[in-house]
């Protein structure tokens, strides 16, 4: 099997709300059909709820709308997928990733098909050039993960390590990620962001800066819909 996530842009004229809809209601059962074994969303539709210019919602996550996640047997059935989430957007960027799940929701009680409360934190960024792909992938994920549960009141956590763009135009993310809250606030309020001490915020930076361009960094607080949970989860 193997996961393809992609990022999504509304249509200039939508809105976020009908966007959503469209998405969820008309898009979703086809990716289904067409051979997703699980599909997850994330969608953009918290900026009302966000202040302006909050540190947060920075490059990508100013404009982007979704962030789909599909698993299927082969990425051979892609072609229909790409299809039918062009049909309900602007642009469409694709990626082959490898997924890791450091923490999976530990209590989870709700079904598949609604929005899942709290809120998911969407971050992609590139490898920096200065870096080879051993150092890259060994910060993020033997320093950046352990600090990032040790100052972050994570609620889940999905690393994507893409493998490879798949679809023309793609921009060179090899990092797409998915950190949950139990709530906005808790991402908002930095004080409890960064777990009580606002100290903190130079220690993530600095780690940070250790394995990415701060530059490129794109992120936005996105709400999540299961519409068919991993069917070995």
């Amino acid at each position: 099997m193997e996961k393809l996530v992609y990022l999504v842009w509304k249509r200039e004229a939508d809105g976020i709300e009908p966007f959503r809809e469209r998405l969820l209601e008309r898009a979703a059962p086809k990716l289904l059909a067409e051979g997703a074994l699980s599909l997850v969303a994330n969608v953009a539709d918290l900026h009302a709820r966000i202040p302006p210019r909050h540190p947060l919602v920075v490059g990508d996550g100013r404009d982007i709308s979704a962030c789909v996640s599909v698993w299927l047997e082969s990425q051979d059935a892609r072609p229909a997928l790409e299809a039918t989430l062009a049909g309900v957007a602007s642009r469409v960027h694709g990626y082959l990733v490898t997924e890791s799940v450091p923490l999976r929701c530990p209590d989870r009680t709700w079904p598949d098909g609604g929005r899942s409360p709290g809120v998911t934190l969407w971050t992609a960024f590139p490898k920096p050039e200065r870096l080879t792909d051993d150092a890259f992938f060994a910060h993020w994920y033997g320093s950046h993960t352990p600090l990032s549960f040790e100052i972050h009141p994570l609620w889940q956590y999905v690393r994507n390590a893409v493998a490879r763009p798949l679809t023309p135009g793609a921009k060179p993310f090899r990092a797409i990620v998915e950190e949950r809250f139990r709530s906005l606030e808790e991402i908002l309020d930095f004080t409890r962001f960064f777990g009580g001490d606002l100290a903190n915020i130079k220690r993530v930076t600095d780690d940070l800066a250790a394995f990415t361009e701060m530059a490129s960094m794109n992120t936005t607080p996105m709400s999540e819909f299961i519409v068919r949970s991993e069917p070995w989860v």
